[in-house]
């Protein structure tokens, strides 16, 4: 799914463009995204469950949010945390409700862009990058076990690679009757792109990879459809032990 549109009433043009691969050995794709240029409203989700479940949770997460967040009148943050809050209620709720379903939840990054401020929410391990002036910047912090080890100086960052635990979310959407997601505002730039993907590429390729597929194919907003298929190749070249979703926004003259 590729989007293209120039602004209006907003002070930045967006181009956008998003691949999805199921990976080198999984069966099904859990992975999800949508986004509106429209209403600029991006999200990314990677689910969780047995069988097809974590694929319903994603798939409901994205189309809940984009639709709840573009249809809202609120200010940017109080859609998201709305939209986010009636996502969280439907798919815990469904998981109770139908049984194979049970215990389903998702990750969620999500952006809305409006008078040239992204705003952004996080919940799990999907995360957000800023790439600018031929830097990449990871503006996330993940909600998972690992990461709150290397932050209390208990692991290494290099430890958190090789951790069993890497696979555990502190966070996650729809596991229970509430969650807290994170918030930031970015102001953005002409030339800025915004990277929204899930673990399957970030465990596979590291920044510096990341950054240098980027650095290859993006010039000013153009050769987003190469980029994305560029770091789902080299992910799944890399192993492809998970599903694989990158989703760019870039800020175009």
């Amino acid at each position: 799914m590729y989007g293209l549109a120039a602004g209006w009433k907003q002070r930045v043009n967006l181009r956008a463009a998003a691949c999805t691969d199921t990976g080198a050995l999984r069966a099904n794709n859990e992975d999800a995204f949508r986004y509106s240029m429209e209403s600029r409203v991006f999200a990314v989700c990677d689910g969780m469950g047995g069988a097809a479940a974590g694929e319903v949770a994603s798939r409901m997460a994205v189309d809940l949010i984009v639709e709840c967040v573009a249809a809202s009148a609120k200010a940017p943050r109080a859609a998201m945390e709305k939209a986010i809050a009636e996502a969280n209620r439907k798919i815990f709720a469904r998981a109770h409700r139908e049984t194979a379903l049970l215990g389903m939840g998702t990750t969620l990054v999500l952006v809305r862009v409006e008078d040239g401020v992204a705003h952004l929410a996080h919940i799990g391990d999907s995360r957000c990058y800023r790439w600018r002036d031929g830097a990449l910047e990871r503006l996330t912090q993940d909600h998972s076990l690992v990461d709150e080890q290397v932050r209390l100086g208990q692991i290494s960052a290099e430890d958190a690679v090789r951790s069993p635990y890497r696979n555990v979310i502190t966070r996650a959407l729809g596991t229970d009757t509430t969650v807290a997601a994170d918030f930031q505002e970015l102001a953005l730039e002409t030339g800025d792109v915004l990277l929204l993907c899930t673990d399957g590429l970030t465990r596979e390729l590291s920044d510096a990879r990341m950054a240098a597929e980027l650095a290859a194919h993006l010039k000013a907003g153009e050769g987003l459809p190469e980029a994305c298929e560029a770091l789902i190749e080299a992910a799944n070249a890399a192993g492809g032990r998970d599903n694989i979703t990158c989703l760019l926004i870039a800020c175009a003259e």
